[in-house]
């Protein structure tokens, strides 16, 4: 079974949280909607029933209630038509019912005109606000059914310090279940974006967080294989600081590896030519004719040579391999320098008998750095004149190269005539210190300079490939276009 990445089950963690807290905010604030929005309509209850006790007081003292202007009121305000838009919700009738009782409990006045003469003595709010108390109930108009509610609230009509009669002020609570639901709605809609806001922002922090690890994991790969990537820029400073450890570390360890590895390969290279000089040097100390002495004295000079250019390439070599990036990105004009190049090695290329020609565009260019291009082409160029026969020739060219990474590119060749590359060496000529014998000497070089040509190639961003073709070998370095 796939194992869950890490910044999935963070993801998934904190979505379970956002929609459990959203989920419980929400059951608490519905669970209190209800009661704060009847308590508020009691309140007002309350206010309406004390005003409309001192109403009726001296008409109840007088004992006219009947005959007054409040029956005519009551039965106008049962009529009403508010016509009222309120918050959304139309309100097109009174809902309060009013009346009013005796001292007994006996209902004198009813709103509604049904419950004139009743005793409702024993009702909560009759019953408590004749005794002195606060005196409401709750009352549904068909038992088991919430939704017929009725709140009661009533208040004491007084004759001085004597309570002659309560007036009671009703209202059912249907009548505010509109605005309750109206206010469950807009609060559900609420937690809903809440939760989808909380969501989102866990789903872009996973996929930061995510990016971030690829992006490290990419950089790690990289190294792993041989490649020398560039700090990848992350976003948040913990994650810098991880970035830049990793690459502390990579630094450290290559660059501990790297010295073994050329202390291991640079001792195994300097045994031969040293071994010769030697054995060159023990000779010479003994009697011998002058041209044994010749022999070995220029066996001397070869290899002292040899230690030179080794020590050089090395020193180069490693000076690239240990960059990341170029120190400059100027244009490189290549005819003139691949001219300069040719006029340098004249003499080697007539000691060779091998002869060259320049057939790079005018206008060819790339863009890079000027020392590096000039001692790549250098190397091809040497590599070249070992490989070509005496009477044999070689030529430089220039050519629109294949589209890296969205640039485009010139492939500089070098051809050489001479002897193809043996299938078994072709994949290991860029190899560091691996080389084949001079056709001419039998002698192999450092093994250096294609590997330098290669690094260079990687370090601008481009490619060095070497093949096999009629009548002889074609050697292309492909940077980007200036």
């Amino acid at each position: 079974m796939k194992q869950i990445s890490l910044t999935l089950r963070l993801f998934l963690i904190g979505s379970v949280l956002v929609a459990a807290s959203g989920w419980f905010a929400l059951y608490e604030v519905q669970d209190e909607i209800r009661p704060a929005v009847r308590q508020s309509t009691e309140e007002t209850l309350v206010d309406t029933a004390n005003l409309l006790a001192e109403l009726v007081a001296l008409d109840l003292q007088a004992g006219t209630l009947s005959q007054g202007d409040l029956a005519q009121v009551m039965a106008a305000y049962g009529k009403r038509r508010p016509n009222a838009d309120i918050w959304g919700i139309h309100k097109d009738g009174v809902t309060h019912r009013i009346y009013v009782t005796d001292a007994r409990g006996i209902v004198l006045l009813d709103a509604t005109g049904r419950d004139v003469g009743r005793d409702y003595s024993r009702w909560n709010d009759v019953l408590r606000t004749l005794r002195g108390e606060y005196g409401a109930r709750t009352t549904e108009e068909v038992p088991g059914d919430e939704r017929t509610a009725v709140m009661y609230v009533a208040a004491p009509v007084r004759d001085g310090e004597r309570i002659i009669g309560v007036v009671t002020v009703s209202k059912p609570n249907s009548s505010v279940q509109p605005y309750i639901e109206k206010a469950q709605r807009q609060l559900l809609i609420l937690a809903s974006l809440f939760v989808a806001g909380g969501l989102g922002i866990g789903g872009l922090l996973s996929w930061w967080l995510s990016s971030s690890i690829r992006r490290l994991t990419g950089y790690a790969d990289a190294v792993t294989a041989g490649e020398r990537p560039a700090i990848p820029a992350l976003p948040g400073g913990e994650l810098n600081q991880l970035a830049a450890a990793l690459d502390t570390m990579r630094a450290r360890l290559e660059g501990k590896a790297y010295v073994e590895r050329y202390v291991q390969t640079l001792t195994h290279e300097l045994k031969s030519p040293l071994a010769a000089i030697q054995g060159a040097a023990e000779l010479l100390r003994k009697d011998m004719s002058p041209a044994q002495r010749d022999r070995f004295l220029t066996n001397i000079d070869v290899e002292t040579a040899r230690l030179k250019s080794l020590s050089e390439r090395l020193l180069h070599l490693a000076q690239v391999e240990q960059r990341r990036e170029l120190d400059e990105r100027v244009p490189v004009q290549l005819h003139g320098m691949v001219d300069e190049l040719l006029e340098g090695l004249g003499p080697r290329m007539a000691v060779a008998q091998v002869s060259a020609s320049n057939a790079v565009p005018p206008d060819a260019q790339v863009r890079g750095e000027r020392f590096l291009v000039r001692q790549a082409l250098t190397n091809l160029l040497d590599n070249a004149i070992d490989f070509t026969p005496p009477g044999r020739g070689m030529f430089v060219e220039a050519r629109p190269g294949p589209v890296l990474a969205g640039t485009p590119t010139i492939a500089i060749a070098v051809f050489n005539e001479g002897e193809p590359i043996p299938d078994y060496a072709l994949p290991r000529v860029t190899e560091r210190f691996y080389s084949l014998p001079r056709p001419g000497t039998g002698r192999k070089s450092t093994g250096l300079g294609l590997n330098f040509v290669q690094e260079v190639a990687q370090l601008h961003g481009g490619v060095f490939r070497i093949a096999n073709e009629a009548g002889g070998v074609r050697a292309e370095l492909i940077l980007p276009c200036g």
